[in-house]
């Protein structure tokens, strides 16, 4: 039997959707609860009360939609691009007014608004990884104009009266022309893959001298840089993860060292080996020095300059510093954080985890992390032939 505090969120949510957030009062909410509006405010103190809640505890708005859908790139983008612009266009008027108040709400209201957009992002960005492959867009880029583009459309065509698009057709059309448009990627290509191949991005891990050059960099720009790094690269989480970890979410003691992520909900252990080489121990490593040094009260695990949230701005911003700081002339771009989840993965494969383990540990689909295990074995084929190159033949 649901709760008093259930039925008056459900009904909020219901009422929101339909009908906007400003359009929806405390009494209408009351009514569809079966409860007065007295107990509605001592539960919640007012509809923005409700409004926190639903944004905290209801799951990010993602359509269940397959991995890829069609025989080729375009195809399956906008299947996909399309699945999420219904999903919008189901709940018009709670779009607009989630955007259009948002200015107006307080900072819990914004945090736990992000909250969620960041996991409709981190959805979208691990899905345009997969199908678009090594892109002139990386998978959070093209999340990000995925999303404004879908947002966008479905707030001008609902508030204006006039279309920009001759239809609905024509606007999904554009949107994957914007989103598959590169020189290395030929329409209904993915770069490196003929036509119709499956879809597999680009891994590209990074070499150990690299890893920890940078952890050293890190190291000596701070305790917060060095736990940053630890994390980076002892546990794999991708930065729109590590910018939503708060203290609760860190556990340690003799046997182990766990973080607690929050979308996809899962526990990451923070490794204390990283390519061979020994980074502390479960309870004296550089995050809990960091967290032993800490003198603010902020609840996020990582800060910037201003003791706000990290941002991921901000973690690119350290990131360019470390690699910066090591003056390496490669001849080629710098490496994106995206390569420490990359470079975690393969080296827990090449230790001999198995794909269901990572699964788990990643929140990825198996399919997904096929890419990883034939780069893992490839890097396995290259020590192999190394090996035998080193053998001494005999006279």
């Amino acid at each position: 039997m649901s709760t008093t505090r259930q039925r008056l969120t459900e009904a909020a949510l219901e009422l929101f959707l339909s009908q906007g957030i400003s359009h929806t009062t405390t009494r209408q909410i009351a009514n569809m609860a079966e409860v007065n509006e007295a107990t509605l405010f001592r539960n919640f103190g007012n509809k923005y009360g409700l409004l926190l809640a639903t944004l905290q505890e209801t799951p990010a708005f993602i359509p269940a939609t397959a991995p890829l859908y069609g025989e080729s790139v375009p195809e399956s983008l906008r299947a996909y691009a399309s699945d999420y612009l219904s999903l919008l266009e189901q709940h018009p008027n709670f779009v607009r007014s989630l955007i259009g108040e948002a200015d107006q709400y307080p900072p819990e209201h914004l945090q736990a608004l992000h909250l969620r957009l960041s996991e409709i992002r981190q959805t979208m960005a691990q899905y345009l990884e997969r199908l678009l492959g090594h892109s002139f867009l990386s998978g959070a880029q093209g999340a990000n104009v995925l999303a404004a583009l879908l947002v966008g459309y479905v707030v001008l065509e609902t508030t204006t009266g006039e279309s920009l698009w001759e239809s609905r057709d024509s606007f999904l059309d554009v949107l994957v022309r914007v989103l598959t448009t590169s020189e290395a990627t030929p329409p209904g290509e993915l770069a490196g893959e003929p036509a119709g191949a499956a879809a597999i991005p680009l891994v590209v891990d990074l070499p150990a001298s690299w890893v920890h050059a940078m952890l050293k960099q890190a190291r000596q720009m701070g305790h917060q840089d060095h736990a940053l790094g630890l994390v980076l690269f002892g546990a794999g989480l991708l930065p729109e993860e590590i910018i939503r970890l708060e203290r609760s979410h860190h556990v340690c003691d003799k046997t182990h060292h766990i973080l607690r992520i929050v979308a996809p909900p899962r526990q990451v252990p923070v490794n204390q080996w990283i390519l061979g080489k020994h980074y502390g121990s479960y309870t004296n490593n550089p995050l809990t020095k960091w967290l032993k040094n800490r003198r603010d009260h902020e609840h996020a695990l990582f800060i910037n300059d201003t003791g706000a949230p990290m941002t991921l701005d901000d973690i690119q911003h350290h990131w360019d510093q470390w690699w910066q700081n090591m003056e390496i002339d490669v001849g080629t771009e710098p490496p994106k954080p995206i390569q420490a989840r990359q470079t975690w993965c393969v080296e827990m494969l090449m230790r001999g985890m198995d794909l269901d383990n990572l699964s788990i540990l990643t929140g990825c689909d198996i399919a997904t992390l096929e890419p990883y295990a034939h780069r893992a074995r490839e890097n396995s084929a290259i020590a192999a032939a190394t090996q035998l190159d080193r053998k001494i033949s005999p006279s």
